[in-house]
């Protein structure tokens, strides 16, 4: 690998070396640029956006509009570009993934091809990881975007749909993945151009652009609705599961079992279900097919009509048996919320689906909910796509550059660090026994703590974090826990676990987007103070902020952090340096992750801006990724002392390979994931296009005329095909058939049944003139307007019924590789063939409701969905927001019914 490595290493050294003639040239402009009034610095943008309307390209902009960013971000924000911050900017500006690490200054670096390609006036969206990033993003450099005659706006959960159209509106917009993919499968459901929020989609800067475009890719998004009430089935099914004895198969006897032998391996078995952990599954064997058919009183549960009873029992298998409570999801208030494997938060308002969701709720004794209908999906790989210009920057890409290659076409660089990389990365340490494992860990921390260096532990999972925190407090050794149960005072925690004799046990989500300063943050020392002497939450959030402000309570609150600040500035200081003395911050990874990227993310946590720090994993022979990927190369290793740390350049190799072929098995079902979105996605591009036009007031006429002259056509084709004399022609039928259509039978007596082709030439003619009739008699304003009606109506009934039927087939596709039938390729054509019959029911019914519906006076175009938007994300109904009156004072209840003051409400 070391080879491969120093190839990619020259690749990106290569490409840096292009763009240093260019980082030059912004930096001959500082002196000049230095001159200038504020009043001047901000003329130009003015000067840009002319440049740009006389024919000059962003590109011809890029060194002046750079320094220009500069320049401004050192008045107003008290921050300067470093030259290495200028390379991270030209390289997302060209639409590339910038590797920086930790610490290097991305939401900085951001603001400078945000700035440059906001000039166009299109749009820029700044994509971050969750929420509260967003708005600290937007309120910081937007202090940046506002000197320079920006607009900018943040689009977060909670915002009413005027506020969101006002947030897409502005220059740049920061906001999540999930709030930007959820708004694009918003606006294509609303049913008048007014009510969509969206702009084209431009150009987008992710941030952490792994976890987004990698991580998270695995699973769609959908936007659900009610469906049918949930049945007593799932108590039963898991009733009936949890009297069942199952195994766990050993990892190399799922390599054998082919599907070949699949089906005569589970005849052999002799326990009820076999359960795979790499592959997340559990299956009945014959021993508890029979069980289930006795349970369920049935004769043969293999009967197509039990298929949903056997969806239920499989579900329930493996919500018992492969999902894991405080690893893959916790119960909170009577909820099952799921917990995201890569970061460890909460993934508020997501629910699994095709059951499994239910399943777990049925398993922990919770209220099972309704089932919930799709109405609306897409992958964050066909969303990002869509965008004319994507770009990426994190701390860890390269491991993944291939994918990111190939799903989404942008290469990844590797910027270089502002200062040398100095933190010692040592061997894993491993062990026998997991028991042996965490001895060792707690050992070391004690000894690390004796010398007061800042320590962080990063644990797998919830239950790990406190299994771990149960250890460290028998031996009555002080710490802090971060992980989803706590999310709360995430970056709290993380920003101060920097500081002297400071122990942090924490689950992934630790450091995605706050820094850990050494001696410890002296901003989130200060708000801790605030909290203390008194102020109110929403002011203590407004402490750092930078909108303007008349409010005497926000001044005093700014005024007093500013005072807090500088006050902890001096305390942290002395703390660093006796930090750094120490070693800097110490990184002990409980186990190693599946994927490469996590433990460079944990790893990345020190040694930020040239900082000294340390790091080492420890490993057992029991850990899960030893377990089900080591392999029989570890059987040699079984035999040693369990005290004994195991140092072998062949074991890093298992460990190594182990990794790459999770992150192998990752990619395969992502892209797995990607081929069936693809399929829909073509299908969506149709549907979604058909929706604007009417959406953008369109004339809908022709293309009803359209509708009308290809069904007629295939309804002759279909009643009196040219293969048959004529005599065989079923005219009576075709007579029927189009009376429900759009031609009274009494209409036919012109018709000429003498050939085909006079034939559909008459009943067209007969059609068209019949539409017009009904046009006089209405209108032509109120008859377009019906147009759109209908066509809306029709498609979003027709579409919302596809994707429905289009996920069941989905579901029940991975039988066909039973006969050796690529299931992708069976859902291509299978979903094909359902499009092209949904097309037909789309035209058939639009002709139908256009001949036959009687308008009144006052028509109004209705939803076809209902979207619940407590499922979306967020976990929680957004309350009605009511107009304000201006005259409401500060201390007034707020009019919006919250029962909270209006300041804290509303007001703020």
């Amino acid at each position: 690998m070391g080879i491969f490595s120093g190839l990619f290493k020259s690749f990106s050294e290569k490409e840096i070396k292009k763009l240093q003639p260019i980082v030059d040239q912004i930096l001959d402009l500082e002196e000049e640029y230095s001159k200038l009034s504020d009043k001047e610095l901000q003329n130009k943008t003015k000067e840009f956006k002319e440049r740009l309307k006389n024919g000059e390209t962003v590109d011809d902009l890029l060194v002046e509009a750079f320094a220009t960013v500069r320049e401004a971000s050192s008045r107003v924000l008290g921050m300067k570009h470093y030259p290495v911050q200028l390379v991270g900017g030209i390289i997302l500006h060209q639409g590339r993934i910038s590797e920086m690490k930790t610490g290097e200054g991305k939401t900085l670096v951001a603001t400078l091809p945000a700035y440059l390609n906001a000039l166009s006036g299109k749009g820029v969206h700044v994509v971050t990881v969750n929420d509260y990033l967003a708005q600290r993003d937007k309120d910081w450099m937007g202090k940046l975007y506002k000197f320079l005659g920006l607009s900018v706006g943040c689009v977060v959960y909670g915002l009413t749909p005027r506020e969101r159209q006002e947030a897409y509106n502005s220059d740049i917009t920061y906001g999540t993945n999930n709030q930007f993919g959820f708004d694009y499968l918003r606006d294509n459901m609303e049913i008048y151009k007014e009510d969509t929020v969206q702009r084209d989609l431009h150009f987008a800067i992710v941030d952490e652009v792994d976890s987004i475009l990698i991580d998270e890719a695995r699973t769609p998004l959908i936007i659900s609705g009610k469906g049918d009430e949930s049945t007593d089935l799932y108590y039963k099914a898991d009733t009936f599961v949890k009297g069942l004895t199952g195994r766990i198969l050993d990892p190399e006897e799922t390599e054998k079992n082919k599907l070949d032998n699949l089906l005569e391996e589970r005849k052999l078995e002799t326990v009820d279900f076999v359960v795979d952990e790499k592959r997340k599954s559990a299956t009945l064997t014959e021993v508890g097919t029979e069980k289930a058919e006795k349970f369920f009183n049935l004769e043969n549960l293999s009967d197509p009509s039990n298929m949903e009873l056997i969806h239920h029992i499989n579900q329930a298998l493996k919500a018992r048996n492969t999902m894991h409570l405080d690893v893959d999801y916790v119960v909170k208030d009577g909820e099952i919320l799921i917990v995201d494997e890569f970061t460890g938060r909460i993934m508020q308002g997501r629910r699994y689906s095709d059951g499994l969701h239910q399943a777990l709720e049925a398993k922990e004794g919770v209220s099972v909910k309704s089932e919930q209908k799709t109405l609306a999906t897409i992958t964050f790989q066909n969303y990002f796509r869509m965008y004319d210009k994507l770009s990426g920057m994190t701390g860890t890409a390269m491991t993944e550059k291939d994918e990111f290659a190939e799903i989404y076409n942008v290469d990844v660089i590797e910027a270089p660090t502002n200062k040398p990389v100095i933190r010692i990365d040592e061997h894993d340490r491993v062990f026998v026994n997991q028991e042996a494992k965490y001895r060792a860990i707690v050992e070391e921390i004690e000894e690390v703590h004796a010398t007061g260096q800042p320590v962080l532990v990063g644990t797998v999972s919830i239950d790990k974090s406190e299994y771990l925190s149960s250890l460290l407090k028998k031996k009555r050794i002080k710490h802090e826990v971060l992980n989803a149960k706590q999310h709360q005072r995430e970056a709290e925690i993380v920003a101060q676990a920097g500081e002297f004799g400071k122990i942090t046990i924490a689950t992934n989500m630790a450091g995605r987007g706050t820094d850990i300063v050494l001696g410890g943050n002296p901003e989130y020392m200060a708000k801790t103070q605030m909290k203390k002497e008194g102020f109110e939450d929403y002011l203590i959030e407004e402490a750092d902020g930078f909108a303007e402000t008349d409010d005497e309570e926000i001044i005093k609150a700014r005024e007093t952090f500013q005072r807090l600040k500088s006050e902890f500035k001096k305390e942290t200081d002395e703390n660093a340096r006796k930090v750094i003395e120490a070693g800097g911050l110490m990184i002990i990874g409980t186990e190693r992750h599946e994927s490469r990227r996590i433990d460079n993310q944990l790893r990345g946590r020190a040694g930020r801006q040239g900082d000294p720090g340390k790091s080492r994993f420890y490993v057992s022979l029991e850990d899960d990724l030893m377990r089900l990927f080591g392999g029989q190369a570890l059987n040699r290793f079984q035999s040693f002392s369990e005290d004994e740390a195991i140092e072998s350049g062949m074991l890093s190799k298992v460990i190594q390979r182990a990794q790459t072929r999770v992150e192998s098995d990752h990619f395969a079902m992502r892209k797995r994931v990607l081929e069936y979105d693809n399929v829909m996605n073509k299908q969506r591009e149709v549907i979604y296009g058909e929706r604007n036009s009417v959406l953008n007031g369109e004339d809908m006429k022709q293309n009803i005329m359209t509708m009308i002259e290809i069904l007629i056509d295939e309804t002759v084709d279909q009643f009196a095909s040219p293969h048959l004399p004529k005599e065989s022609w079923e005219i009576g039928a075709l007579q029927n058939y189009l009376a429900s259509i759009c031609i009274p039978i009494e209409s036919w007596e012109n018709v000429e049944i003498t050939t085909q082709e006079n034939l559909k030439n008459d009943l067209t003619d007969i059609a068209k003139n019949i539409y017009d009739e009904r046009e006089e008699a209405i209108g032509s304003e109120q008859m377009r307007e019906l147009e759109r009606i209908i066509m809306l109506r029709v498609v979003d009934s027709k579409w919302v019924d596809h994707i429905d039927a289009m996920d069941q087939l989905k579901q029940n596709i991975g039988a066909r590789a039973i006969g050796n039938e690529d299931p992708v390729r069976a859902y291509t054509n299978d979903g094909y063939e359902m499009f092209m019959e949904m097309n037909h029911s789309i035209r058939e019914d639009t002709v139908r409701n256009m001949f036959h519906v009687v308008p009144k006076t006052d028509i109004q175009r209705e939803k076809v969905a209902k979207v619940e938007e407590a499922k979306l994300e967020g976990g929680q109904e957004t309350p009605t927001q009511r107009k304000v009156d201006k005259k409401v004072g500060r201390n007034d209840l707020c009019p919006c019914g919250s029962g909270k003051k209006y300041k804290n409400c509303h007001g703020r």
